[in-house]
């Protein structure tokens, strides 16, 4: 049994809960952990000086639970899948080069130094600003955005993070949001298959 791990890493709106879903979907044993179900409590999220609540950062999330699921998955992925009700698939006659895949996505992936050094795979969506900007307004969130929420905290804290993540990850596949979405997903899918075909013919 051969485990690849793949990490979908964005801005917000930029595309990648719809790319892993679309990867997942096309990927035999695999599964998805998104990072966005591990946010603390809106009551424990602390707030700046502008009254904004700091949603943008590692510290408004349980990290460490995460890891957990991740850690789970690669002590057995077979029982992780099970155990969610994604049957295995069994796509060779032997065991040995089965190879199970986890997708892992999220905003701040690669800025958390425990998870990134996991990846085996790293893709990153980008989108322009004023796209950004209308798909979060046409969004509902809970709670919602404030008024002056997206330029007051979302985008400066994407820059900061961008600028932090391209300085500790390495590796990492920036992706055009704006591409369609059949395209993103083939060159990606693709890729993958390249990584999971030499995994099985690894000795």
């Amino acid at each position: 049994m051969k485990t690849l791990i793949v990490g979908v890493g964005g801005m917000t709106n930029g595309g990648k809960s719809t790319l892993s879903k679309s990867l997942h979907q096309q990927i035999p044993n695999s599964c998805i952990i998104a990072q966005d179900s591990y946010f603390k409590d809106d009551s424990v999220v602390p707030v700046d000086s502008n009254g904004f609540k700091q949603y943008d950062m590692l510290d408004a999330l349980h990290m460490d639970t995460l890891m957990s699921e991740v850690d789970s998955w690669r002590r057995d992925p077979e029982s992780f899948l099970k155990q969610r009700g994604l049957n295995p698939e069994r796509t060779t006659p032997t065991v040995d080069t089965e190879v199970y895949v986890l997708i892992v996505e999220g905003f701040l992936i690669f800025n958390y130094r425990p998870l990134n050094e996991l990846f085996d795979k790293r893709y990153f969506m980008e989108i322009p600003y004023d796209v950004c900007k209308r798909r979060r307004s046409l969004r509902v969130y809970t709670p919602p955005d404030p008024p002056g929420y997206f330029d007051g905290h979302v985008w400066p804290m994407y820059l900061k993070n961008h600028q932090e993540m391209e300085s500790m990850a390495s590796g990492i596949v920036f992706l055009d949001g704006l591409k369609p979405k059949e395209e993103l997903l083939a060159a990606v899918y693709k890729d993958v298959c390249q990584e999971i075909e030499r995994l099985r013919e690894k000795d």
